[in-house]
């Protein structure tokens, strides 16, 4: 079978070589296998000093300190933890997130709803689906304890201006909480100058291992553990460290570091290459916003009457989906793009396309051709017919 294009980086990323070669340093007798928390030999010790420098070198991307990265499976975990953490802590009180949230953030909440939170769920901008500052400030209450939104959307890319909200909550004393697995390696982030409490990373969105994420949380917060055991993590997430995987995800943030500003120069041009040349072919209908976006995502409804037809000409040669990963199984329309006031058929008929490393202009015309042929097809039998 012929290997189809991948451009759905935003469901996950491939590991680069440099990072699987370091990961495997961590698995075999004669390497770095040993338990991070056995002090008492050099296995152990070796295994530590390497948590200790992938812990630095995913503060360097965000602008912490390194005992402030606590270790988890993934963001899921990440904002459960942080969550809950908070909530618990505080035992009421009034929570703020968006519609648009990851799943994680909304079933979360959901949850702490029904045990006697209030929770308010801004509605995003109609069509461009940007979440506002001014809507979190409009929605702040005497009681409010926490702010959750995401820093980049992971369905249609569109960028929160976290820096002004956080401004606002630090002013007012509450706690913020940032979802940036799909922010990481894609913007600057500075967690001091943004007053962030709070943040989700995830190793495979940035070119590391699936199975390992970091909850920054700011050294003047402690939440309420969600796992218990060792106490392992100051206290804030027990269990034996995986040492490849967290190796693995300290090297991803570094080279990320490295290639932060070059590559989203590189990938804007594809994105909007894609955009143009769609547009020209047939008729398509932007999910988002082109200017206040990372250049990752391009989301678009096809809203012709062959959009169907267009959809899986395009399903041939390219990998992509229609919303998130974790939602692919729910066969119903994305909750972003509803709660971007898009109808259920036109939600139906949406691809979200994400670029990266490895996504070059020859693959984005093989896809263009594909539909070109596709279009050309249909017109000489409707000629015929």
């Amino acid at each position: 079978m012929k290997p189809l294009i991948y451009l759905d980086y935003a469901a996950a990323t491939p590991v680069y070589p440099e990072v699987s070669k370091k990961m495997m340093e961590c698995l075999s007798i004669d390497g770095f296998f040993g338990n991070p928390a056995s002090s008492s030999h050099h296995y152990g010790v070796d295994a530590q000093t390497l948590v200790q420098q992938a812990r630095q070198d995913v503060a360097d991307l965000i602008g912490a300190t390194a005992n402030e990265i606590i270790w988890t499976s993934g963001a899921t975990e990440s904002d459960n933890l942080a969550i809950k953490g908070v909530a618990e802590l505080a035992q009421s009180g009034h929570i703020i997130t968006s519609a648009i949230e990851h799943k994680a953030v909304l079933d979360t909440c959901a949850k702490l709803e029904k045990k006697g939170f209030s929770v308010t769920y801004l509605q995003p901008q109609t069509d461009t689906g940007l979440i506002l500052p001014e809507m979190v400030e409009q929605a702040i209450r005497a009681d409010t304890i926490l702010v959750s939104l995401m820093m980049v959307n992971n369905e249609i890319g569109t960028v929160t201006d976290v820096k002004k909200i956080g401004e606002m909550t630090y002013q007012k004393g509450i706690k913020f909480h940032v979802d940036a697995a799909q922010a990481a390696g894609k913007l600057p982030i500075d967690v001091r100058a943004m007053h962030i409490d709070l943040l989700s990373l995830s190793g495979h969105k940035v070119y590391g291992p699936k199975g390992i994420g970091v909850l920054y949380v700011n050294s003047n917060l402690h939440v309420e553990a969600q796992m218990h055991g060792g106490g392992h993590e100051n206290g804030m997430r027990s269990g034996t460290l995986a040492t490849h995987q967290i190796v693995g995800m300290g090297e991803a943030f570094k080279i990320a570091k490295e290639k932060l500003n070059s590559e989203q120069s590189r990938l804007k041009e594809l994105r909007d290459y894609l955009f143009n040349s769609l547009n020209e072919m047939t008729t398509i209908q932007l999910n988002g916003d082109l200017d206040q976006s990372v250049a990752n995502y391009l989301n678009v409804s096809f809203t012709g009457d062959d959009a169907l037809g267009i959809i899986n000409a395009i399903k041939h040669v390219v990998a992509i989906s229609s919303s998130s990963a974790c939602n692919s199984k729910l066969k119903k329309p994305s909750h972003v793009l509803v709660g971007l006031g898009r109808e259920a058929v036109f939600a139906n008929q949406s691809i979200r396309f994400s670029f990266g490393g490895y996504t070059t202009k020859a693959q984005l015309d093989t896809l263009l051709n594909y539909i070109k042929k596709h279009l050309e097809l249909k017109k000489r039998f409707v000629t015929f017919v």
